[in-house]
């Protein structure tokens, strides 16, 4: 044990006789700053552009001819005005909600081109809620989104009045009807 006590001093002294409290301070202080820059460093995330990554989630389809697309992607043509998380990646579907959670009675509507027909139908976008949101699936698309001044048409606002809880989880993507022709 002796020959480690000498082998530490002498270490010791060598680095005191070889750096100053300064350059000491100096080199900690340029180490914590380098560590705190380090969270801001530019990351890569593979994303749609609407929001959202695949994350190597499996498909999700109705498998009807005339209701084509992955209902687990925010390029599903019933989302076309959609803001928030997709309950078909949350344990709820395209028209229901998650287990434990409610569906709001107050909704936002947008109309979307369904590309099989060609027709436009109105959509009822419908939040989920009473349960912490399920964090997958983010979609954010405005397509036709109206200002605030038209809340029917504006997806920005939690919707989730009406329910027992106003905690936000997911969004439904409910068909209504078939728009008129112009």
């Amino acid at each position: 044990m002796a020959g480690f006590d000498k082998i530490t001093e002498k270490l010791s002294r060598s680095v005191a006789r070889g750096t100053s409290r300064r350059s000491t301070l100096a080199w900690l202080g340029a180490a914590i700053t380098g560590a705190a820059a380090f969270p801001v460093l530019p990351v890569a995330r593979a994303a749609n552009p609407h929001g959202g990554g695949d994350s190597g989630r499996v498909p999700v389809t109705s498998g009807l001819e005339q209701d084509p697309g992955d209902r687990t992607s925010c390029d599903y043509w019933r989302y076309c005005a959609i803001d928030g998380y997709l309950c078909t990646c949350c344990g709820g579907s395209v028209s229901t909600c998650p287990p434990g959670t409610e569906m709001s009675p107050i909704t936002w509507i947008g109309t979307c081109t369904n590309p099989a027909d060609n027709r436009a139908y109105i959509i009822s976008y419908n939040d989920c809620c009473g349960t912490s949101d399920c964090g997958q699936c983010l979609c954010n698309r405005n397509e036709n989104d109206r200002p605030p001044v038209r809340p029917q048409s504006n997806n920005d606002t939690n919707w989730c009045l009406g329910t027992q809880s106003n905690v936000y989880n997911c969004s439904t993507a409910v068909i209504v009807g078939v728009a008129l022709e112009k």
